[in-house]
């Protein structure tokens, strides 16, 4: 039986490896001798994520695209560098498809399979594609969208796009929340609130919940924290809970995101196209604050989804500190007191998930026929 490869290539951020993860635990389910690798930046996020599976692969140089003079020539440098070893570990497959996940990484690694004549494809999570992304569909045989709205923005490619959701990890098929809380040591009978800035972590949400202790002590008999910071920002945000009066437990990441949102009784965090579709799997109510400095505002996007399903919220990440705080406390402390809408909250996300869309893609790219 010949054995087939699979090499995803996008890294930077979490929301651009999760989804590979994914689709691959699903190609490995369905065709065990399947080969499975990896194109990631240098970042240490992507390593971070990777070291949880048995994934190989591989950093490249890659850096984003930018109209500065000086920048534009190192990302062309850094293109043609990353191509050069996408193409020589691609090559020694004699049967190959490339998935790219988005982002700067995943350009020069379809441009490599587009020169190799290999089936190439596009995992496009977000409402908005990126430019990379708008890029790479130039070289793709088919685009793969979480969003109806996302396929119109790929109309003049020509390429063939197919909407099935967001493709998850195999943990959110079957969350166990009570293993989050027992390797959490967390208090069965307490909710949880947790505090997500997404894999890397979001300043500016550490330092608004921080802000928010004091006033959160009034939950203490029936609420716990916990908060993940971002490897970068743990220290110091476990230091601003030295004197909380209610229980926490401060991590700076935390992989088994399934288990976690499942157990959780509300979130407020970050509204990437990948979180908001774990925030939903989970059943999950939340707070979603959205990264303000996307030109595109797609994280507004991304949430509003949520919101107009009546599962979310959306707090506005002002840069005044003080506004924000006040902006997020009058949600946290309406909704920490109101279980009825919670319960509303989490059924509106049962009712918006996408299940199986890891599986719809998988079986496509083992169906390479029928999209080539």
């Amino acid at each position: 039986m010949r054995r087939r490869s699979f090499f995803f290539a996008g890294g930077g951020t979490g929301g651009h490896i999760y989804p590979s993860i994914g689709v691959a635990e699903q190609i490995i389910k369905l065709e065990p001798e399947a080969k499975i690798h990896l194109f990631v930046s240098t970042r240490e996020i992507d390593t971070q994520i990777l070291t949880q599976t048995s994934f190989s692969h591989t950093q490249l140089p890659a850096k984003g695209f930018s109209v500065r003079p000086d920048r534009l020539i190192d990302f062309g440098v850094s293109f043609l560098k990353s191509c050069s070893v996408a193409k020589r570990i691609i090559r020694e497959s004699s049967d190959a498809v490339v998935i790219g996940a988005g982002g700067f990484v995943a350009a020069p690694v379809c441009w490599a399979a587009y020169r190799l004549k290999i089936p190439t494809a596009l995992l496009n999570v977000n409402i908005l594609p990126g430019k990379a992304d708008k890029m790479v569909a130039r070289w793709a045989d088919v685009v793969f969208v979480q969003f109806e709205e996302t396929a119109r923005y790929f109309a003049k490619s020509g390429v063939k796009v197919h909407v099935v959701g967001c493709p998850l990890r195999s943990g959110f098929t079957s969350p166990k929340p009570d293993d989050a809380i027992g390797r959490l040591g967390l208090h069965k009978d307490k909710k949880i609130l947790l505090i997500t800035g997404a894999s890397s972590g979001s300043e500016n949400i550490n330092i608004t919940v921080c802000s928010l202790l004091e006033k959160l002590s009034i939950f203490a008999d029936d609420w716990q924290i916990v908060h993940l910071t971002g490897r970068a920002n743990l220290r110091e945000v476990k230091s601003k809970y030295a004197d909380a009066k209610i229980g926490h437990e401060v991590l700076g990441y935390y992989d088994d995101m399934a288990d976690l949102l499942a157990g959780a009784d509300l979130v407020v965090g970050r509204s990437g196209a990948v979180s908001v579709a774990e925030y939903a799997a989970g059943g999950a109510p939340s707070i979603c604050m959205p990264y303000p400095y996307h030109r595109d505002r797609h994280q507004y996007l991304n949430a509003g989804k949520l919101v107009e399903a009546g599962a979310a919220v959306i707090v506005e990440d002002l840069a005044d500190a003080d506004e924000r705080g006040r902006g997020l406390w009058e949600q946290l402390e309406g909704l920490m007191k109101d279980k009825d809408r919670r319960e509303q909250m989490a059924g509106a996300c049962a009712a918006i998930v996408k299940k199986g869309a890891a599986a719809r893609v998988a079986e496509r790219l083992l169906s390479i026929g029928s999209w080539v």
